[in-house]
C-alpha cells in the first residue's frame, strides 16, 4: 500500500483531486445561484451526479446561467474525474508489474526465504503450504529469474542473485529460515562454491537466522558448516541411501516417502513438551502420547548437549530444553 501510495503522489493525484473537488464545488456553488435551488445540498448532489455521468435528472438546470455551468461540469468534471480513476488505475497495475519483475521491496517479517528456482523450490512451497502451522506464512524467492515464478498472494519475489542489496529488498533481517538451492546449471563443483558463498554473506547479514542448504558432494559438508549452514542437505547421499534401503527392505522407502511429505499421510514434527513432561520416563510420555494424540516419539533433540538421540532407552527423561520428534497425522498440542 505504501508503495501505490508513492505512485500515486508521483502521478499529481492529489492535483488532480484537488481540481475535481473544485469543479464540483463551482458547480454546486453555480447551480445554487442561478438555480436559486431551496438547498446548497441538492446543488451538491447535481454536481456529484453529472460529474460521475450518473445523471439521474431529479434536478436541471433551466436558467442560461445554470445551463452554462452544466457545460463547464460535463466538460471538465467529467474529464479530471476520469483522469483520476485512470491515473489510480494505472499505479495499481504499475505496483503489480514491478511486484511481478521483482523488483520492489519486500514488508514482510517472520518470512521463509528461498534462494534459488527450480522445480525443487516450487515442490517446497508445496509442501510448507501443507502444513497447517505455516499455511499462510510469507514466503519470498530470491532468483536470477525474469518474473514470478508463482501465483501465491502470501508468496513474493525479489530479482537477482544473492548479495546485500538483493537480501535487504527481501528483507533477510526479518526472516526467520533461509533455504539455499543448488544451481543446477552449473557443475557439482561450482554449485557447491556457490551455495558456500551465498551461505557466507546470509550469514554475515543475519547471525540469528535458521540458514538450510542443499549441496551436491559430502564432501564439502564441512565448508558449508564453516559458512554458517545450520543444516545441510546432501542430494547425491540421500538418493543412494534411500537406493540401498529399497535394495535391502522392499517398499520402505513408501513409508519415509510418507514421513518427509506433508500432503498425505503421517508427518515428522518437532515440538516442545509441556512442563508436565518434565523429568518423566521417555517409556511413560510414549504411552501418553499414543493415547491422547495419536503419536509415536521416534527421537529427542536434546538442546542442551546438541544431540539428537533417536530410539531412547525406555528410562531416558526429559529435561529442560529437550524437544520431540514424532510421527502424527498433524502437528499435535501437546498440553492443550
Amino acid at each position: 500500500m505504501i508503495n501505490i501510495l508513492t505512485q500515486l503522489i508521483r502521478n499529481k493525484i492529489t492535483r488532480l483531486f484537488l481540481l475535481t473537488i473544485a469543479i464540483l464545488f463551482l458547480g454546486a456553488v453555480g447551480l445554487h445561484y442561478f438555480e436559486k435551488t431551496p438547498h446548497i445540498v441538492d446543488a451538491f448532489w447535481w454536481s456529484f451526479v453529472t460529474i460521475t455521468t450518473v445523471g439521474y435528472g431529479d434536478i436541471a438546470p433551466s436558467t442560461v446561467g445554470g445551463r452554462i455551468v452544466g457545460v463547464i461540469v460535463m466538460v471538465f468534471g467529467i474529464g479530471l474525474l476520469g483522469m483520476f480513476t485512470a491515473t489510480i488505475a494505472s499505479a495499481f497495475v504499475e505496483t503489480r508489474l514491478k511486484e511481478g519483475k521483482g523488483v520492489m521491496d519486500v514488508k514482510v517479517n517472520d518470512h521463509f526465504i528461498i534462494c534459488g528456482w527450480s522445480y525443487k523450490a516450487k515442490e517446497i512451497i508445496a509442501e510448507l503450504r501443507a502444513d497447517k502451522k505455516i499455511k499462510n506464512k510469507p514466503i519470498v524467492i530470491v532468483a536470477d529469474i525474469p518474473e514470478k515464478p508463482l501465483d501465491d498472494e502470501n508468496t513474493f519475489f525479489i530479482n537477482g542473485e544473492v548479495d546485500a542489496d538483493i537480501m535487504t529488498k527481501a528483507n533477510l533481517r526479518g526472516a526467520s529460515v533461509v533455504m539455499i538451492l543448488t544451481d543446477e546449471s552449473l557443475d557439482s563443483y561450482s554449485r557447491d562454491a556457490k551455495v558456500v558463498l551465498n551461505t557466507l554473506t546470509i550469514r554475515k547479514l543475519n547471525q540469528d537466522v535458521y540458514i538450510c542448504v542443499e549441496i551436491s558432494d559430502a564432501r564439502n559438508m564441512q565448508h558449508g558448516k564453516l559458512a554458517g549452514a545450520d543444516e545441510i542437505i546432501v542430494i547425491g547421499e540421500l538418493s543412494g541411501n534411500l537406493l540401498a534401503q529399497a535394495a535391502l527392505d522392499h517398499g520402505i522407502t513408501k513409508i519415509i516417502t510418507e514421513l518427509v511429505s506433508n500432503r498425505y499421510g503421517n508427518e515428522l514434527y518437532k515440538v516442545k513438551p509441556p512442563e508436565s513432561f518434565m523429568d518423566m520416563k521417555f517409556i511413560d510420555i510414549l504411552k501418553i502420547l499414543k493415547e491422547d494424540y495419536n503419536a509415536i516419539i521416534l527421537a529427542i533433540d536434546s538442546g542442551k548437549n546438541n544431540k539428537l538421540v533417536a530410539n531412547p532407552p525406555m528410562d531416558y527423561t526429559i529435561k529442560t530444553g529437550d524437544e520431540l520428534v514424532l510421527i502424527a497425522q498433524e502437528r499435535p498440542q501437546l498440553g492443550k
